[in-house]
């Protein structure tokens, strides 16, 4: 027995029992956080589910001030309660949409940038990126529209979700802003990256349009 307590007493021991405790506390405290992150975010998905319901009806063409209006305070509070929660974006990007229906866009591309903010990924990274674009559009802001949605082209791939969308998006704003020369290659890169588009002949028509206009 005193072998063992002299053994235990010895500098080298004493410190690998102290490392021992502190990465069991440690591994004690990873646990307990991932259970606290599972468990908000399982309160953050269900939060966001119970909207579903008045955030369709919200988003459809009939739907009432007042029912859009419900639906946006609806996911303002699902942000507000669950900020930290895998939900955050989806519920702000949501929002974001309905806010811009409502023709809040100012309001609407803070809720955009709230869903980048949080984390968004995948379609709704594109699609928030996007909604910033079209919301500076709306509001006849050209020029911040066009930096929109040229960053929203250099991040989307070819043959990526959303990307022949960008480049129509980019074009549009391209000519707005008096740059028909550069709409013409945003609508010649179209035809190569996506050479089976449905919409190649209005694009082509497009650009015939567009190189007219230069004579």
């Amino acid at each position: 027995m005193s072998e063992l307590s002299g053994f235990l007493e010895t500098p080298g021991v004493r410190l690998a029992l102290k490392i021992a405790v502190v990465v069991v506390a440690l591994a004690a405290l990873a646990g307990a956080g991932w259970f606290w992150l599972q468990a908000e975010n399982n309160r953050g998905q269900a939060a966001l589910a119970a909207t579903a319901d008045i955030v369709q009806e919200a988003a459809g063409p009939q739907a009432s001030a007042e029912t859009r209006q419900k639906a946006i305070n609806a996911l303002q509070i699902v942000l507000d309660q669950n900020g930290r929660s895998s939900a955050a974006p989806q519920a702000a990007y949501q929002l974001g949409n309905l806010q811009y229906q409502a023709g809040d866009f100012a309001a609407a591309r803070a809720a955009y940038q709230v869903a980048l903010a949080k984390g968004a990924t995948d379609s709704v990274r594109t699609l928030a990126a996007a909604g910033i674009g079209y919301t500076w559009e709306a509001q006849k802001n050209y020029a911040n529209a066009l930096s929109a949605y040229d960053a929203l082209v250099r991040d989307v791939a070819p043959r990526q979700f959303f990307h022949e969308e960008a480049l129509l998006d980019l074009a549009r704003v391209q000519i707005l802003v008096g740059k028909p020369g550069e709409a013409i290659a945003t609508y010649d890169r179209l035809l190569k990256d996506v050479p089976d588009s449905r919409r190649a002949p209005d694009v082509r028509a497009k650009i015939l349009e567009l190189q007219s206009r230069a004579k």
